[in-house]
């Protein structure tokens, strides 16, 4: 897909910031779940001196092996503190988690699925409370950073019965302060409930790029005005709180700003071709309203930006991008993390060795999953026995890791209470919440024939290449009276499966067809699904269940909608818009372009119909 214009986007951007500023929805933050939030904790001087007092006592106290264990990030395998593990083994010469913490004196371990740390809510915080028991019992006995990614939508970890919400562009399409103020509070209660005090979230890159493969719908909007709200209520509903042990430290990313690539850096490394006044425009905005807002880390992109630094080091070891701009220029004060140090964007530029040490001296504080963490901190270790870096430039890091440590409860409270977890994971009025949240989200594109609102159906076909999608929709279309029958594909549907489905079209009152990410080439057999059934007799309603870019692929559907998502709670929000329980009220928070043209919007930013329903 080609990019779009930039000029026309930061035109559009400009005109378009007073109106997403102004609109009536992003007005004061009411929460809904803290209706009485606090200043972030450490607010007055008599707290910041005991603060400083304490680091100042702890760090003193240190050998030069703890001071570097702070400032390392990294997994460990297992679902519990003790449990042995081959891959531990393999990786970190021990066997359990517990021991990977004592071993290396950890400041912070991250949770993933594939590392098994999820299992269920109560695991997680036994997990938890091990990992804390063995950093309070070795070394520095300080507690640790635990961290994770849930930014919702499309990259969630902590999964159900932990309460889904809406990811980013889905709270962008919904144009909500308080909506994504409350979901990034819902979200961040139930991680700091099972003992995650760090979210590796909200992502403020700006997504002008259609093609972007890795940000896409992780990012608000194309409009930095829509983002910066946005992230702004995001760091406030993760960060303040009356109870500050119900608070998570947030992680703003991927700074510089990663929203112009068709590149991912999991697997090489993007250049971005904005000239610093094009950057000050549309990519610095978000990060600095968010730095302004609180946040306690910026989490840094392995991406290039030669008009910003001409060196040829990637922005998470660059002195110029993570000293000069964010430091100096933005006047940020906290933890910058960088993005995880395995993935190929920093690994195919420079040797694993040098790289923690090369993003020390840039400016990093956190260094996040080295591929290798005994090299890495052998690697630390060695340049400040030579003078390449200095004992103190490490002591500037580690201040900044445990003052957010202590500001975030972490020092005074670091065991959570494993008993009382389902009172906060999942409950009643989260998942209420949730679903109200959701129910903003959806988008009607196209309504040509004014297929919708519909009366429900005798029966329907479902179809689409998502089975989470298909049996959520059909879930909900059923606990209303509708007969319905799904039809799976495969993510680039054959000329049988399309067949296939026709055929099962005929048969039936109603056909939805769920796209996701049929824009990409590789999957443009599902523009041929959406095409042939369209051109049949069914009653089709198209759905683009991750980007909106897809009701552009397939003019000939002449109703299409997007949810952002493929999740439950989105499938059932689409479900009353097409019944006609409630009115569509998301709008576009991108351009959606032409294919053959990207200086041509088929749909343009703020697009979105509604009507009125009854009842």
């Amino acid at each position: 897909m080609p990019r779009l214009n930039r000029v026309h986007l930061l035109a559009a951007a400009a005109m378009t910031a007073a109106v997403a500023v102004g609109s009536s929805t992003l007005g004061p933050v009411r929460s809904g779940v803290d209706e009485e939030p606090a200043d972030v904790p450490v607010a007055n001087q008599s707290d910041g001196d005991e603060m400083q007092a304490w680091i100042d006592d702890t760090i003193a106290g240190m050998s030069l092996e703890e001071k570097v264990g702070q400032i390392f990030v990294t997994y460990a395998y297992g679902p519990s503190a003790d449990s042995a593990h081959p891959d531990n083994v393999t990786e970190f010469g021990v066997e359990t988690p517990a021991e990977v913490v004592q071993r290396y004196h950890l400041g912070g371990v991250i949770y993933f699925n594939w590392t098994d740390s999820f299992e269920d809510p109560v695991q997680v915080a036994g997990l938890s409370n091990g990992l804390q028991e063995a950093a309070l019992s070795s070394g520095a006995e300080i507690p640790l950073m635990i961290s994770t990614d849930q930014e919702q939508g499309i990259v969630t970890r902590f999964r159900e019965p932990a309460t889904q919400l809406p990811g980013s562009m889905a709270l962008g399409a919904g144009r909500n302060r308080d909506d994504a103020r409350t979901a990034a509070a819902i979200t961040g209660q139930e991680l700091r409930a099972v003992g995650i005090n760090q979210d590796f979230a909200p992502v403020a890159d700006v997504n002008v790029n259609p093609a972007n493969p890795v940000i896409g719908v992780r990012s608000f909007s194309s409009d930095p005005a829509l983002v910066s709200e946005l992230v702004t209520a995001q760091v406030e509903g993760y960060q303040d709180s009356a109870v500050r042990e119900l608070t998570v430290s947030s992680a703003i990313k991927h700074f510089p700003g990663h929203g112009d690539t068709n590149q991912d850096s999991h697997d090489a490394m993007p250049e971005i071709d904005h000239t610093r006044e094009e950057w000050e425009e549309l990519d610095a905005p978000p990060f600095a309203a968010a730095i302004a807002a609180g946040a306690d880390t910026v989490m840094t992109g392995h991406i290039l930006m030669p008009e910003l630094d001409d060196s040829g080091l990637p922005a998470t070891l660059s002195p110029t991008v993570l000293t000069g701009l964010l430091r100096d220029q933005l006047g940020f004060e906290g933890v910058i993390s960088t993005d995880s140090l395995q993935m190929q964007g920093v690994r195919n530029e420079v040797a694993d060795e040098r790289i923690p040490v090369l993003a020390l001296q840039a400016g990093a504080d956190q260094l996040l999953m080295p591929q290798y963490l005994d090299v890495a901190v052998d690697a630390v270790l060695a340049a400040v026995e030579s003078g390449e870096l200095t004992e103190s430039r490490i002591e500037e890091s580690v201040r900044r890791v445990l003052a957010m440590k202590w500001q975030r409860g972490v020092i005074s409270d670091p065991l959570v209470d494993v008993d009382r977890v389902a009172e906060f994971v999942g409950n009643a009025d989260h998942l209420a919440a949730a679903q109200q949240i959701t129910d903003h989200t959806t988008i009607a594109m196209r309504n040509d024939a004014g297929l919708l609102p519909a009366d429900a159906p005798a029966s329907a076909l479902v179809t689409g290449p998502d089975t989470t999608a298909l049996a959520a929709l059909a879930d909900s279309l059923s606990q209303r009276g509708v007969q319905v029958r799904q039809h799976l594909t495969s993510a680039s549907p054959t000329a049988a499966e399309i067949d296939e489905a026709v055929g099962a079209a005929a048969e039936h009152d109603m056909t939805i067809a769920l796209t996701n990410a049929a824009w990409n080439e590789s999957r443009a057999g599902q523009r041929e699904l959406v095409r042939s059934l369209a051109g049949s007799d069914a009653s089709l309603i198209a759905v683009a269940t991750r980007d909106p870019y897809d009701a552009a692929y397939v003019e000939e559907a002449t109703t299409w909608l997007a949810t952002h998502s493929i999740g439950a709670q989105a499938m059932e929000s689409l479900t009353r818009v097409v019944l006609g329980e409630i009115a569509p009220v998301g709008t576009l928070p991108v351009t959606v372009p032409a294919p053959d043209d990207p200086d041509t919007a088929s749909y343009p930013f703020g697009h979105g119909l509604t009507w009125s329903v009854t009842g």
